[in-house]
């Protein structure tokens, strides 16, 4: 079944040297740090982390409003907790292949991994012809092509920046989000 999403990828930048150079327990407590920093916004923005790839992760939004902001939102937050080191991230929206029930497969999925790739530190990167509606306080820079692996034609982007207006999201829709202990 093909679906559409937006898919983001994260990678926490520097972590190999980082192990390196701090060892494997300072190593264990950054990662632990980002991680932990990455489910409160995903929670607060209401996506999905599809998977955890060692020092980075794969996040599944049924907006791409939301993955912008989710993505902002972990640059800002990751600053302080993954100091020194920095998240570099690409987001891109289409359709994709849902593949035995838990992952995805397609284009948009191909594109975020590479364009998470070519980002600079504190980055993220879209495909300009994939923006839709840009939350409150974000804007775009534009950003020369790149040439991303495996594919066969630069793809034009654009960096995402600003300041997300954060709004509360109450999702009361979803039994999931309700707990059995509130009156």
């Amino acid at each position: 079944m093909r679906v559409p999403r937006t898919f983001i990828f994260v990678d926490l930048s520097g972590f190999t040297h980082f192990t390196e150079t701090q060892g494997d327990d300072a190593a264990g407590r950054l990662l632990a740090a980002f991680r932990s920093v990455a489910r409160d916004v995903a929670s607060e923005r209401g996506v999905r982390i599809a998977k955890w790839l060692g020092d980075g992760l794969m996040i599944v939004a049924m907006e791409q409003s939301d993955a912008i902001v989710f993505s902002m939102e972990l640059q800002r937050r990751s600053a302080t907790a993954c100091a020194p080191l920095t998240l570099r991230i690409g987001l891109a929206t289409g359709y994709a292949l849902l593949f035995e029930g838990d992952d995805y497969i397609g284009s948009a999925v191909n594109t975020a991994a590479r364009l998470c790739d070519a980002a600079g530190a504190f980055e993220v990167l879209i495909p300009s012809d994939q923006i839709e509606e840009l939350p409150e306080g974000v804007r775009i820079v534009a950003h020369e092509p790149l040439v991303l692996r495996g594919f066969t034609e630069p793809v034009e982007v654009c960096s995402v920046t600003g300041d997300p207006v954060l709004t509360d999201r109450n999702d009361t829709g979803e039994l999931w989000t309700r707990s059995p202990f509130v009156m």
